[in-house]
This record gives C-alpha cells, structure tokens and sequence, in this order.
C-alpha cells in the first residue's frame, strides 16, 4: 500500500467520508441505510476516538465505531463501519484502517468489536477474517432491503488482552 497513510478522522473530512459511504450504499450490499447522514448525525452516533480515514491524494476510505448500549456493562462492545472508495480497493486500504481500528480498541479497553455484512460482501467477509474476527451467526431475514429480505453475517473480534 504505498503512499497511503493513516489519520484519525476530522470534520473536515465530512464531505469525502459521507461521499464514500454514500457510494458504498449505492452499491446494493453494504447497508439496509440507502442515504448516507449528513455530518452532525454521523458524528454524533461514532466515537470520536475511533474514527481513521485513509489518505492517499485523497481519502480513500474510513473506519469508524459506535457504541452498541449505553448500559455500562458493554462499555467495552462496540459496532464498526468501514468503507473504502472503489478506486482503492484492493490496495490493503481496508486491512490497515482495520489494523488501526483494532489497536486503537484494544489500547482503549475495548474488548469486543462487532459487524453485520451481507453474505453477498464477500470482500467484507474475507477481510473481517483475515483481521481475526469470526462469524457468530446469520441473522436469516433480518430486514427488507431493495424489496427483499436480506440475511446478514453477525462477526465479531474478541480482544485477546481479556
């Protein structure tokens, strides 16, 4: 992945985070969502402290995670989003916010960082793997999206430091 670096994200990245991820739920198969937020929304659902972006000329995608309760029993569970501009794939983009991700986490005591993917993503599937993560379940028609119910792949990473 060559002149590619990573940073956390800012607001001034709104419009290009917001762009990527429209363009993933354009796709069909990342998201039961159909329109990205607009910035305040999307910044108020992740923590700041766990959001990265990828830059080469320009960002190439984002990392982001949102709590999952507001009990304090799962202070340490968190949901994650990542999205990588279709120009970048294949580029290790994904692996190093990933990489990111996990140890940005894990440093924070976070012990459980989990994901729903369609099980037609299989790029999304294959990368989640590759990070250590491992399927839980399938949720079998979990919601409708584009007038048909979609299943969705339940994954999960424990933190080893537990």
């Amino acid at each position: 992945m060559s002149e590619v670096s990573l940073r956390p994200m800012r607001a001034a990245d709104a419009g290009a985070v917001l762009a990527i991820y429209q363009t993933g739920l354009d796709g069909g198969d990342a998201s039961f969502e159909r329109t990205a937020p607009g910035w305040a929304e999307f910044d108020a659902a992740r923590l700041a402290a766990h959001r990265f972006v990828a830059v080469g000329e320009t960002i190439l995608g984002w990392v982001a995670v949102s709590a999952v309760s507001s009990r304090p029993v799962y202070a340490g569970v968190v949901e994650h989003s990542i999205y990588v501009d279709p120009a970048a794939r294949g580029r290790g983009v994904g692996r190093a916010l990933l990489g990111a991700l996990i140890d940005s986490t894990e440093r924070a005591g976070v012990w459980t960082i989990q994901s729903g993917v369609f099980p037609e993503n299989t790029a999304s599937l294959a990368l989640h793997h590759a990070a250590g993560f491992r399927t839980v379940g399938v949720r079998e028609r979990l919601g409708r999206h584009s007038d048909r119910w979609r299943d969705v792949v339940l994954l999960e990473r424990r933190s080893p430091l537990i």
